[in-house]
Order: C-alpha cells, then structure tokens, then sequence
C-alpha cells in the first residue's frame, strides 16, 4: 500500500509539472485563459491522461520540454519541441474530444491494417496518433520526403521538426513554385503509391512544406492503404487538388486521367 501510495503521488507530482508548463506555453501564445471558451480548449488538448502520455515520452528522452504552438487545427495542436541534446522536433498532440472524428472514421474503417477500431473519441484519437506515425514510417523507408518519425503513444506523435529555430517551413501556398516542384510533388505521390502503397488522401498546397530547396509533405493521418475501398476516390482528389493548385500559378500540369495512370503504373499514351 506504501508503494502504491508513493507512485500515485509521484504521478501527481509529474501531472502538477507539466499543467503548469501547459499553461506556461498557452498563456505565452495569448490562446487560453482569456475566456471560459479558451479555458475549454486548454482542457480539451492537456486532459489528465495526455499529460500522461507526454510526461512519459519526456522521460523516455523523445523530448526534453515543450515551446509555443507551430500549428492548430479542429483535430490536433503542434507544438515546438526540444529535445535534451536541443534537437527540434515535432510534438503533435491529437484532441480526445475533437467532433471531427467521427467523419474521419471513413479514413480507418476499411483499411486493413487496422481491424480492431473503438468508437469513443479518446480511442480514435488514439489510432489517428498511431496511423500517421506507421504512415509516416512506410513512406520514409519508400524515400519519400516526409517528417522522420520518432515516437509515438496514446494520442501523441513526435517527428522530426521541418523549419529552423521553432519556425516551421512554409507551405507550398505561401512560396513560390516551379515546373520542377511540380515534378516532385507529382513523383512523390508516384512513389507513395507503389512503394509506401498508400494514398495520401488530404494531398494539397497545405500540407507540403518548401525546405532547403525540397518539398516535405506532412500530415499523414488521412492516409489509407491503396488497397481501402475508397482509395481510388481519395487518389482522385489529392490529384484534381495539386493540379489545380499548380494550375493556378501558371505551371502546365498533366491530364488528371494521365497523372492518376502514371501513379498507378498504368501506361501512359
């Protein structure tokens, strides 16, 4: 009983420290506290049990302490992470209580590496958090340029920190593009395809980052297996997206069917 007494108050101790670092980085970013709306929004990413999960994977060295919001969104907070050796990373902290989810279940059901699916929100929070990390690491080890990933547990992924100084990369929509950005947006969704055999699903100029003279694409937790029955719906979407995008700063795109064909391997006439 003195055992269990004493872990209960150390798991207090280390709730107690990261609240406060919680609101320590919120108040600095002027997003909570100013209301009793924020107030919820707060409580919504740092609840007791991802406080948990964060103050485990700090102790497991995927990171050392936390800095300001880089990205927010309906379904996760990115945060600026550092690690003991002050390398930068990536902590994105999906929302438990996010209204989101429930539509994104058409991104899991069907998708057959994940068969076993809860449906309260922490659950799905949960295997978003882990589908982006296994996502991720399918398309790094094809060579596709995407974050690295590190680590992840309950309804947090950590990966590799795109941008210098706690300053994300910009986004494709915010940089100036050419024929050959086009080219390798176009060959890196060839090679998610065929290599990773995902589509990525919620392609477009939003989640591809321009960094050191390449293009990062990011935010993988729509993406499904090839072989998910709307696979080739989602594949026709990321396509009329990025043609269109580029399109529009003046860049001669492919047909979409003759882009959609040399992804698939097809032959193309």
């Amino acid at each position: 009983m003195k055992h269990l007494r004493e872990r209960d108050e150390a798991d207090e101790q280390s709730l107690q420290k990261y609240h406060k670092l919680a609101e320590k980085i919120d108040k600095r970013d002027r997003v909570i506290l100013k209301n009793e709306e924020e107030r919820e929004v707060f409580e919504e990413v740092f609840d007791r049990q991802t406080l948990m999960v964060l103050y485990d994977l700090s102790n497991g060295g995927a990171f050392s302490y936390l800095n300001g919001v880089i990205s927010s969104g309906k379904e996760a907070r990115v945060y600026w992470g550092v690690t003991q050796d002050k390398t930068d990373v990536a902590v994105k902290i999906y929302l438990v209580a996010s209204s989101d989810y429930k539509r994104r279940l058409q991104y899991i059901v069907g998708d057959p590496r994940f068969n076993k699916i809860g449906r309260d929100s922490r659950s799905i929070a949960e295997i978003w958090a882990r589908k982006e990390f296994i996502n991720l690491k399918q398309c790094s080890e094809a060579g596709v340029s995407v974050p690295k990933p590190i680590a992840v547990k309950g309804n947090v992924v950590i990966m590799e920190f795109i941008g210098i100084d706690g300053v994300p990369a910009p986004k494709l929509m915010d940089a100036d593009v050419e024929k050959r950005d086009y080219t390798r947006i176009t060959k890196a969704m060839e090679v998610i395809y065929k290599k990773a055999e995902l589509v990525h699903s919620d392609l477009s100029e939003y989640n591809v980052l321009k960094y050191e003279d390449k293009l990062v694409i990011i935010d993988f937790g729509s993406a499904v297996s090839n072989r998910h029955p709307s696979a080739e719906e989602f594949l026709v979407r990321d396509v009329s997206n990025i043609n269109r995008f580029f399109e529009r700063r003046g860049i001669r795109t492919l047909e979409n069917g003759k882009l959609l064909a040399r992804i698939r391997g097809e032959k193309v006439n």
